[in-house]
């Protein structure tokens, strides 16, 4: 054993690894066989359990039923009526008083005859060898007469079966009527109870289970009539109360699941063929033994192979930290040919990390780069804008004193918002303000707008108070209100509605800005973005906000154009919630 050891230890690693595979698949294989006979063993036995519990409540039913009918047996010979009528029948000497009792005989036994749907026929042999019956009677033969009246005799009134035939497919219940007087048997013999019993309808409306159901009473067969095969053959196996075996009948081997009961003796028999439960199991234990010699031979070639490419993955690495320490991160993080064969271990995690973050890198540094041209585009777009911003201020502040002086609210009240609105838009060194900063900025612009357009712009601003101290990048709102008004108010003629609302989603605040005007596609910013579409103004675009946004919040927050035929546009804009700071 130290010398097995002592030359494993100094073998290679590809001889290592595949030995090593090699012995956890053949223990694997043994385990599971161990394990798969011990669960088809388990699984015999639980199918035996069912198979006797379905046996069990077949034959619980059955018998519930016979003893019904042993009940009702009991309930017509103890009838006052009929005993009245037997022995008035006994003691009469006139034919036709026989017929008049006969008669009443007849509305009995249709009375009781319908009671239960079983039955198929009630006989009754009075003492002076008459017979009176209801429902689908059958003759009976004077030789099974005579055996039926002595088997009656010797049970001296208890219940006996006889068991369908090649004459008769009926179970039989056969019981005397012996006077019954206060209560008290006397030996008087009235007459023979005969009830024929449609056993065929009890076992097929009361049996559980798909299998065959045999009944047998010692060597008699009670069901079915014509038997497929001969059932007390199988005596020398029925000696235990309950049990279950299988045998080959009729060139078909069947599982079969006996029990006795207590209270008839009867045995029950349920057969079931063994293939068709078996069938699946067996093809599951080949397909298992097929698919663990296929595990054994992918593992040994999978077990080599690997050992053998152990390295590869490490000198790739080396090749790409290279080329990472050169600045070359976009080369350094282009997939190898062989990516798919490269294993999730240690170095293939190693592996994966280094180009996830050469791959971060590089897109921070492109973020970074994209974000400082966007800052630039903006800084141009307000710097065309700024003329003299100083000079600007004093002369609408000049003008607004002017304006107070000679009383003109108006003038004022539209001086005093163009000089705020030209303060926050030509300010850039915020890029993130607050939305309540943002919404200044519309209401300013709004209130200009407002002297131009007069009731023709209905402004309607819809954002709680609560969300006031959001972040939002400088900028977002008003253009989108100064799209609203270019494309929606000005080429028509009515009265345009422009409302901004605000509503939470799961991942943050989405805020509305919405106009009843003719609206525009819904692909318009993906036409932007592709460059099928070009911008046709000369502000800040709905491109520009969505990449701002973007690159503030990340990939998930943006711009969203919806077009609502005969509605107007609804942009939406969504930000995360979160407070400020």
């Amino acid at each position: 054993m130290e010398r097995f050891f002592g030359l494993f230890r100094h073998m290679k690693i590809r001889n290592k690894l595949t030995i090593v595979i090699a012995m956890i698949v053949l223990f694997s294989f043994a385990f599971i066989l161990i394990a798969q006979q011990y669960a088809f063993s388990e699984y015999d036995k639980q199918l035996h359990s069912k198979s006797s519990q379905v046996l069990n409540l077949s034959s619980a039913a059955i018998e519930s039923q016979l003893k019904q009918l042993e009940q009702l047996s009991f309930n017509i010979v103890s009838d006052v009526q009929l005993q009245s009528v037997l022995r008035s029948l006994k003691a009469s000497t006139s034919d036709y008083d026989d017929h008049i009792l006969r008669q009443d005989l007849v509305d009995l036994m249709i009375g009781y005859s319908g009671s239960e749907p079983y039955i198929r026929s009630i006989q009754l042999i009075d003492s002076r060898g008459g017979e009176t019956g209801s429902g689908n009677s059958a003759a009976i033969s004077s030789t099974k007469k005579a055996r039926i009246m002595q088997q009656a005799g010797e049970a001296e009134g208890g219940i006996v079966w006889l068991y369908p035939d090649a004459s008769d497919s009926s179970l039989i219940l056969v019981r005397e009527v012996r006077s019954y007087i206060n209560s008290k048997i006397d030996l008087l013999y009235l007459g023979t109870l005969i009830i024929r019993i449609d056993l065929d309808s009890i076992v097929h409306k009361l049996a559980v289970g798909d299998g065959e159901l045999y009944i047998l009473s010692g060597t008699d067969i009670v069901y079915p009539q014509k038997p497929s095969f001969n059932p007390t053959e199988l005596t020398d196996k029925l000696a235990d109360r309950t049990g279950y075996f299988t045998r080959e009948i009729n060139g078909e081997t069947q599982f079969i699941s006996h029990s006795r009961s207590s209270s008839t003796g009867w045995t029950y028999l349920n057969l079931t063929p063994y293939n068709q439960i078996f069938e699946r199991i067996l093809l599951i234990k080949k397909i298992v033994v097929y698919v663990f010699v296929g595990i054994f031979v992918i593992a040994l070639l999978w077990g080599i192979r690997f050992a053998r490419s152990l390295t590869r993955p490490i000198e790739e690495l080396i090749g790409r930290m290279k080329l990472a320490e050169k600045g070359n991160f976009a080369e350094a993080n282009v997939s190898a040919a062989d990516d798919a064969s490269i294993a999730m271990d240690e170095i293939g995690l190693l592996q994966r990390t280094f180009r996830l973050m050469v791959d971060r890198i590089n897109i921070l540094i492109t973020e970074n780069y994209s974000h400082q041209l966007l800052i630039k585009e903006t800084q141009f777009k307000a710097l065309q804008a700024q003329i003299n911003p100083h000079f600007l201020y004093n002369t609408l502040e000049s003008i607004n004193w002017l304006a107070k002086m000679n009383k003109q609210t108006q003038i004022s009240q539209m001086v005093e918002a163009l000089g705020m609105l030209l303060r926050n838009s030509v300010s850039v060194r915020e890029p993130i303000v607050t939305l309540g900063d943002e919404i200044e900025i519309v209401r300013s612009y709004i209130t200009i707008q407002k002297f131009r357009f007069e009731e023709r712009l209905a402004f309607s601003l819809e954002i709680p108070e609560r969300y006031r101290s959001l972040r939002i990048p400088k900028l977002t709102l008003q253009p989108l209100v100064e799209n609203a008004i270019q494309y929606a108010l000005e080429p028509s003629i009515g009265v345009c509605t422009i409302t901004i609302r605000s509503y939470e989603t799961e991942s943050g605040l989405s805020l509305t800005v919405e106009d009843d005007g003719p609206g525009m596609p819904a692909n318009t910013l993906a036409k932007l973005r592709s460059g099928e579409l070009q911008a046709g103004g000369k502000g800040i675009g709905l491109l520009n906000i969505d990449d701002r946004i973007k690159l503030s919040f990340g990939d998930g927050y943006g711009v969203q154009v919806e077009n609502r035929p005969g509605h107007g546009t609804r942009v939406i804009v969504r930000i995360p919630k979160q407070p400020e700071g």
